[in-house]
């Protein structure tokens, strides 16, 4: 019997025919989408309205019904223009745009706009102040537009630039915080050398050293309604300290790991303490119990502060947020993550509802409650350990390799900046500034270094305008990045 020779194909061959086989078939409507089920659409559509709006859905059906019944138009029925303030009647609904004439009266007409004549305008809406009726009885409203503004900066105020007046030296360890008291007669530091020194603002001179933590002071505090001072460290203890008796009076006990920044409230008697466990905690003065510990951040919390009004509780962590806390809650309200790098140092204006919050891409400014970015303040580029902002609207940004920046609060602009000069046997890495503030006053600036020293800095009585202009240049215009 005769075997009839089947040709062989390559596989690739067959492979290819079989795909143009199964083209051919479905090529016809292979594009098309399935026939839309108007059942199972409508179905689709109340189970996704019940889902999301089934609290109020009876209210929008009551309101339509209503509608229809009075034989009102719904919103959607009539075409939305800008027109000239004038009568409309339906011919001429879609009215016409109108050129803004800032010299003409309400009433007079102006000349319709040519469109291409004008490439900024902007709609703005204008009553109409003489209560003109027009020809059908309603009140029109004078829809016109006007010239966009190009955005410009404003220009910063003037302030005096500042000089050294006096270097003290008496810590034998890097120099991490600094506390000015109330009254404006003293002030203290924390350092590296465990010791908590009292000085005298006025001559510079020791007035009284504090012993009792066992590792680095990195956090002091002064309350301003009794005679305490708050102090912690990276011994993982804070303290307070009754300044009648000179002795530790309570022990907050808690902290997983190093405090590295406290706060006290303004005027509830709460502490706020933060540190590398990642947490802050909330404490309260009288009883030493820890009311919140505040969860939420993924690395140390470095900075934290306190203020009467909400957010009363601001926190900023190496994890590059900033969280704004609900104080009666114990819960984060808001978390800020448009930093890039750690966030190190946050301050609050003296007088403004604002804040500032300091990282090694840039300084930025919110505005409280709600945490809304206001402006991006460049420039400083090293790791900006602390900041101080005073009444006048200086703000003061100093860094990890040594260098201070001076900036204008309300526009970003920087009027000046130097390198701290290290003391006498002091190598030059060792210019670092780990905290400053301003004396009560805002005429005086104290900065804590790493050359173990404290060093004040005062305005300069002989600079003026002439002097020191400012270097404000309008056409260069700031980017706002977020």
């Amino acid at each position: 019997m005769a075997t009839e020779e089947v040709q062989k194909h390559s596989v690739h061959t067959l492979i290819f025919r079989s795909l143009k086989r199964t083209h051919d078939l479905f090529v016809s409507n292979q594009g098309n989408l399935p026939e839309i089920d108007e059942r199972l659409e409508k179905l689709r559509r109340s189970i996704k309205a019940k889902d999301g709006y089934g609290l109020v859905l009876d209210k929008a059906v009551k309101i339509g019904e209503a509608r229809k019944a009075s034989g009102a138009q719904t919103p959607g029925d009539k075409p939305l223009a800008i027109t000239d303030g004038s009568a409309v009647d339906a011919a001429s609904a879609a009215g016409s745009l109108v050129k803004y004439n800032a010299g003409a009266r309400p009433a007079e007409k102006a000349a319709p706009l040519v469109a291409g004549t004008h490439t900024s305008l902007v709609r703005a809406s204008l009553a109409n102040s003489n209560g003109d009726k027009s020809a059908n009885g309603t009140i029109a409203s004078h829809l016109q537009l006007i010239p966009k503004k190009a955005p410009s900066i404003p220009k910063p105020k003037w302030h005096a630039p500042w000089k050294l007046s006096r270097v003290i030296s008496g810590h034998l360890g890097w120099v991490r915080c600094i506390a000015v008291e109330p009254g404006n007669e003293w002030f203290a530091t924390g350092a590296g050398d465990r010791v908590i020194k009292i000085w005298d603002l006025a001559s510079g001179k020791l007035k009284l050293s504090l012993t009792g933590h066992v590792s680095t002071v990195r956090g002091v505090a002064v309350s301003t309604k009794h005679p305490y001072l708050f102090s912690c460290g990276e011994d993982r203890q804070v303290k307070c300290w009754d300044l009648e008796y000179n002795k530790v009076i309570r022990h907050y006990h808690g902290h997983l790991s190093a405090v590295y920044s406290l706060a006290l409230h303004p005027t509830i008697d709460v502490l706020a303490t933060s540190g590398r466990d990642s947490t802050a905690r909330i404490w309260d003065m009288r009883t030493k119990a820890n009311v919140h510990t505040l969860t939420g951040h993924t690395n140390t919390v470095a900075s934290v502060v306190a203020q009467a009004t909400n957010p009363q509780i601001i926190t900023g962590s190496h994890d590059s947020t900033v969280r704004l806390w609900d104080l009666a809650a114990g819960k984060s309200v808001c978390t800020l993550t448009n930093h890039k790098k750690s966030v190190r140092s946050i301050v609050l204006h003296p007088s403004l509802y604002m804040f500032a919050s300091a990282s090694p891409d840039n300084i930025k400014q919110w505005r409280c409650p709600e945490g809304k970015f206001v402006q991006n303040i460049s420039g400083h580029t090293s790791i900006v350990n602390c900041m101080a902002a005073n009444s006048e609207g200086v703000l003061v940004s100093g860094g990890d390799n040594g260098t201070m920046f001076f900036w204008d609060w309300r526009t970003g602009y920087n009027f000046q900046r130097f390198q701290a000069p290290v003391q006498p046997g002091s190598m030059d890495s060792e210019a670092g500034i780990f905290a400053m503030c301003f004396d009560q006053s805002g005429s005086r600036l104290i900065t804590a270094e790493a050359d173990k020293t404290i060093k004040v800095y005062k305005e300069d009585d002989e600079a003026s305008e002439e002097s020191h202009p400012i270097n404000w240049r309008p056409d260069l215009l700031k980017r706002r990045k977020f």
